[in-house]
């Protein structure tokens, strides 16, 4: 595999929130240009790369989402502090006291989330937490018109987290933001190198798409552009291997190889099509985790949905700490998981295809 750690400290370091995932779009289309086609982007800005194969079929369609959890600008205060509406699934707790940057069109703003001084609450507002009705952000400015004279705030501007990539500690263990899923596209681009040299013997759709955060809207419009007749989501995974959550929350686990979602709110995969991962994990000796998540939704769903309906999986990469400014992966699971989906994809001829949609 030759995902390096600079492709991954671009991604997870470029700034996506939902809805303004344009600097992420111009890394994908850099990358997967070369070895496509032909790309295109559809209404709502998801990039389509489509390459080739030997026959018209079957239409294999892989995807991962570019945006990540991030604020918008909902109104500048007289005193020059920022109010802000949340887009995607933020705890309260994981805003509170963070560097976040505002993308002005005089370019980006550096803010803090404020909050009051612990020295002037009572026990009772102490024990009770912050809420995110109650929080601002800080961008350092006398006043409101300076917020937005000098510096260019209006309604609308999107914010993102501020927190940067580290191998930790020189480890194996990599931090940053947005691997869910800045990840799964590190892997989409490594899954069209792999098939340069072996064609497959349909056409590969490599879809990075937009607004999954916010309702999945990306997966939606470019399913139906593409009209798959077998899907692969790529995703990050909900690891369990720290303090304070369950093997009944979650399953995977850091450095145990890939995943592959049996259960999430929005989709259940077809099972024939379970099996065949297996197979395949178990014929390329890739360790293969098994998740049952209560929550969660993802792309997939969509995907699975459009026109008369395609079979689809959802495989993942675990990462500890989602939906915060820092994650954790690991480098072995990221390298594993690009195999399993190259050696899927190179499975998935039209018979085989035609066998797991048949009911």
């Amino acid at each position: 595999m030759t995902i390096t750690n600079e492709l991954l400290e671009e991604l997870t370091n470029a700034y996506g929130p939902s809805g303004f995932e344009g600097p992420v779009r111009d890394i994908m289309r850099r990358e997967l240009e070369p070895l496509s086609d032909h790309v295109e982007v559809d209404g709502i800005g998801s990039l389509i790369a489509r390459k080739d194969g030997t026959g018209d079929s079957p239409r294999i369609m892989i995807a991962a989402h570019m945006d990540e959890v991030g604020l918008m600008v909902k109104r500048v205060t007289d005193g020059g502090y920022v109010k802000f509406q949340a887009l995607g699934g933020w705890l309260d707790s994981a805003l509170v006291g963070q560097r976040f940057v505002i993308l002005t069109s005089k370019g980006p703003i550096q803010a803090i989330t404020g909050m009051k001084t612990v020295h002037v609450m009572t026990p009772e507002a102490r024990s009770a937490g912050f809420k995110r009705d109650g929080m601002f952000l800080d961008v350092g400015a006398a006043d409101k018109e300076d917020a937005v004279s000098r510096l260019g705030i209006r309604p609308g501007d999107p914010i993102a987290p501020d927190s940067k990539f580290e191998a930790l500690n020189g480890s194996d263990y990599l931090l940053g933001k947005a691997w869910d899923d800045r990840i799964g596209l590190a892997i989409m681009i490594e899954v069209m190198r792999s098939i340069q040299e072996s064609p497959i013997q349909g056409t590969l759709f490599a879809v990075s798409t937009v607004q999954e955060e916010v309702g999945l809207r990306g997966a939606k419009t470019s399913s139906f552009l593409v009209n798959p007749d077998i899907g692969i989501n790529i995703e990050s995974g909900v690891a369990a291997d720290y303090p304070g959550i369950t093997q009944d929350e979650a399953q995977e686990r850091l450095g145990n190889g890939p995943g592959i979602f049996l259960h999430d709110t929005t989709m259940l995969p077809n099972l024939k099509l379970r099996d065949l991962v297996i197979d395949v994990s178990e014929e390329n000796n890739i360790p293969l985790q098994f998740e049952v998540l209560a929550g969660y939704g993802e792309d997939g769903a969509e995907m699975q949905r459009a026109f008369g309906g395609a079979p689809v999986v959802n495989i993942s990469v675990p990462v500890r700490y989602l939906h915060t400014h820092n994650g954790i992966i690991h480098r072995r699971d990221i390298d594993q998981a690009a195999q399993l989906v190259a050696r899927l994809v190179q499975r998935l001829d039209h018979d085989t295809v035609d066998r797991i949609a048949r009911f």
